[in-house]
């Protein structure tokens, strides 16, 4: 289960887009999070994501997560609207309650919830929500994941495994219950509350020298970074030692065995930035009490892939074929 692969998108997907419209300045493509279209005077940014693998929280985080897709233009989200997908069981109650956490982060990000569709699905055993959110800027006014140049450095915000963290914290905390302290489980739980990254990618945006942002969302860190690498062709050289992975996320993947870089990612936030832009972004962001690190550069060559290892070794960067939150939710 995850993304469907970069290859099959490609050879399959792209070929089936409909009619051509001149209106579309971005539509789908590697790495890109969202759609750019020509309204008028202005420019929509759009982008839809489901909400699969969390049932705590999850109307809120299908709000969040859609809101960041808009906020890696630099472009503040504005509308959401939702496709609600319910088993066969579920009463008045789930429906409030997604409901409910769908207005309350919609609230925070001052964004309207301007319609969806909602039902009962024959053979879910959860609920999946489909979100859609929506921007509007000037033209030329926002970024998008494929404008990194060879030389670019790449910066993260936060650090790894995020989302991830807190769905096993809250999901899996039977398991984890024992084997960890629960002050951490309790910390890691939190987690959730560091999902949006909407006012650091318009902060960093609005500092200048931004190339490209994109959010990690499944297949973590290392799946994010690969995305990004492709919308633009390039390569990439990341250090290991520089990804933040917190305490909490370290842990609680020693239990399940998975790797955190493999770990679905929301609440982080790659930005590509000219090599003398980088360290003000990063202080800028440091100065709003957000934990930035540069992690690496962008190369020319598009097959150079690289980790280098704390040690100097210098491997691969996996590029995960499922977020590893699949496999620690089925143990």
């Amino acid at each position: 289960m995850g993304k469907v692969p970069p290859e099959t998108l490609k050879e399959i997907v792209y070929r089936y887009l409909g009619a051509e419209r001149e209106e579309v300045i971005l539509g789908p493509a590697l790495g890109e999070d969202g759609a750019v279209v020509k309204v008028g005077s202005k420019v929509l940014i759009s982008s839809m994501d489901p909400i699969t693998g969390a049932a705590e929280r999850i109307g809120w985080l299908a709000v969040n997560i859609n809101a960041n897709d808009v906020a890696t233009f630099g472009v503040r989200p504005l509308f959401f609207s939702s496709c609600i997908l319910l088993p066969e069981a579920s009463g008045e109650n789930i429906v409030e309650t997604i409901c409910r956490q769908i207005d309350s982060a919609a609230r925070k990000l001052g964004m309207a919830v301007i319609g969806g569709h909602s039902e009962v699905t024959p053979e879910l055993n959860r609920p999946v929500i489909v979100g859609c959110a929506m921007g509007v800027t000037e033209p030329g006014r926002y970024v998008t994941s494929g404008g990194s140049k060879a030389g670019n450095k790449l910066i993260l915000t936060k650090g790894a495994g995020i989302e991830g963290t807190a769905i096993l914290a809250t999901e899996r905390h039977n398991k984890l219950e024992g084997k960890l302290d629960e002050a951490l489980l309790k910390s890691a739980e939190k987690f959730y509350e560091q999902i949006s990254i909407v006012e650091e990618a318009v902060l960093a945006f609005e500092t200048g020298g931004v190339t490209a942002m994109h959010d990690p969302t499944e297949g973590g860190v290392a799946g994010g970074i690969h995305e990004l690498a492709d919308a633009s062709n390039l390569g990439v050289r990341i250090l290991e030692e520089k990804i933040r992975v917190p305490p909490e996320t370290a842990r609680i993947c020693g239990v399940f065995q998975i790797d955190p870089l493999q770990l679905i990612s929301s609440g982080a936030l790659l930005v590509s930035a000219s090599s003398g832009s980088a360290l003000r972004i990063v202080s800028k962001l440091t100065s709003r009490g957000l934990r930035a690190d540069i992690i690496g550069e962008f190369l020319k060559d598009p097959e150079k892939r690289l980790l280098v290892r704390a040690g100097g070794s210098v491997i691969d960067l996996v590029r995960p074929l499922s977020d590893h939150l699949w496999s620690a939710l089925k143990s």
